[in-house]
C-alpha cells in the first residue's frame, strides 16, 4: 500500500483507532474521554493518561492509543473546550485543567499512573503532578511551554509597557465584534492547514486526516465563546504555573522529549528546563517539530514504552 492509500484509509477510519470514546459529565460540563485495555492481563502495568495540545484533540494520539495500549491501559481526555468536550466560556487556568484530571483520575482509575501530555498538556502533567502527587507514578513531556519566561527576553525596563499591551492586545481579540469574524476566517480548513503547518517540521506530516481532526471541534457551538475566554484567561497571572518553580518540586522520573525544529515553543528552553531537576531525561529529535508523538509516533512510541520499562517497571514503582 502506498502513501496515499494508507492516508485515504486513515482518513476514513482514525475514529476507530482512538479506543472507545465515551462521554462523561464534569461540574455539568460534557468531557469526552477514551480508554483502551491491552489484550493480555495488565494487573501490573501503570496505566497511561495521554494529555493533547492547545487546539488539538483525542485524535492527535491516534498513532499512539493503540500500540501504547498493548502494554498499559490507556486513557486520553480532551481538556474542556477543546475537541468534543463542551466548549465552555469559563475562566481558564492550567490548575482548572489539573482538576478535570484529578477528578476524572478519581471516578475511572485510583491508582497512581504516567502522565504523557504534549505542549499546553505537558504543563498540565507538571500541574498535576505538583497538586496531586498520590496519582502520579512519572511523567512524560513533547514540547514544554512556560509563559512565565514572555517577558524574560524583554529588558527590563520594558517589561511592564509589554505587559500591558499584551494585556490591551488580549482584550481586542478577546471582542466579540473582532474574534468572531477573525474566528470564522481561522477556522477554515485550508487557512488551519497553513497554520498547523508552523507545527511541524515536515509540512507532509500535516494530512488531509489531521486537518480533519483540527478542524472540526471549531466548527461546534459555542467555540467563539470558548475562545474569548481562553484568550481573557491566558493574560492573568494566575493561568499558568512557572515551570522552573514547579520542576525542582518533582521527585518522580520525567522524560521531556522535544522536536529540535519545534517553531511554537524554542528548543533551547530544554537545556534550562533540565538544570532545574535531576530527574528530568531530555531527548532531542532532529527533523521533527511540536508534535513529535504525531510526527514520528514510531520513535516516540518506542521510546516511551522503553523508559517506563527501565524507569517504572512494577519493582520500582511500587
Amino acid at each position: 500500500m502506498n502513501h496515499q492509500d494508507q492516508q485515504s484509509q486513515d482518513f476514513q477510519h482514525w475514529r476507530l483507532r482512538v479506543g472507545n470514546q465515551r462521554d462523561w459529565v464534569w461540574r455539568g460540563w460534557q468531557i469526552r474521554y477514551t480508554y483502551i485495555h491491552p489484550q493480555k492481563n495488565n494487573s501490573h502495568t501503570i496505566p497511561l493518561i495521554l494529555l493533547h495540545g492547545f487546539g488539538a484533540s483525542i485524535g492527535h494520539w491516534r498513532h499512539n492509543i493503540q500500540v501504547l495500549g498493548e502494554h498499559h491501559t490507556v486513557y486520553a481526555l480532551d481538556i474542556l473546550g477543546f475537541g468534543a468536550s463542551e466548549k465552555a466560556s469559563t475562566n481558564y487556568s492550567v490548575d482548572l485543567w489539573a482538576e478535570q484530571i484529578y477528578d476524572f483520575w478519581k471516578t475511572f482509575i485510583g491508582k497512581p499512573i504516567i502522565l504523557v501530555g504534549n505542549s499546553i498538556g505537558s504543563l498540565i502533567s507538571l500541574a498535576v503532578a505538583t497538586n496531586y502527587p498520590e496519582m502520579v507514578k512519572g511523567i512524560v513531556m513533547m514540547s514544554l511551554p512556560d509563559p512565565s519566561l514572555e517577558l524574560e527576553v524583554v529588558p527590563v525596563a520594558l517589561r511592564p509597557v509589554v505587559s500591558s499591551i499584551k494585556k490591551v492586545v488580549s482584550t481586542i481579540i478577546a471582542s466579540p465584534l473582532i474574534l468572531k469574524p477573525l474566528f470564522q476566517f481561522v477556522r477554515q480548513p485550508n487557512i488551519l492547514r497553513r497554520g498547523t503547518i508552523l507545527a511541524y517540521g515536515n509540512p507532509e506530516a500535516v494530512t488531509d486526516e489531521l486537518v480533519d481532526i483540527i478542524a472540526g471541534p471549531p466548527q461546534d457551538r459555542g467555540s467563539i465563546r470558548a475562545l474569548a475566554a481562553l484568550v481573557k484567561s491566558s493574560s492573568s497571572p494566575s493561568y499558568s504555573p512557572s515551570v522552573k518553580e514547579v520542576l525542582p518540586k518533582l521527585t518522580v522520573p520525567m522524560l521531556l522529549i522535544w522536536g529540535q525544529k519545534d517553531r511554537i515553543v524554542p528548543p533551547v528552553l530544554a537545556s534550562d528546563f533540565v538544570k532545574y531537576n535531576n530527574k528530568l531525561e531530555l531527548l532531542k529529535i532532529d527533523d521533527v517539530g511540536h508534535c513529535a508523538h504525531d510526527e514520528c509516533p514510531e520513535l516516540v512510541n518506542k521510546t516511551i514504552l522503553d523508559w517506563i520499562q527501565l524507569n517504572l517497571t512494577t519493582n520500582k514503582a511500587d
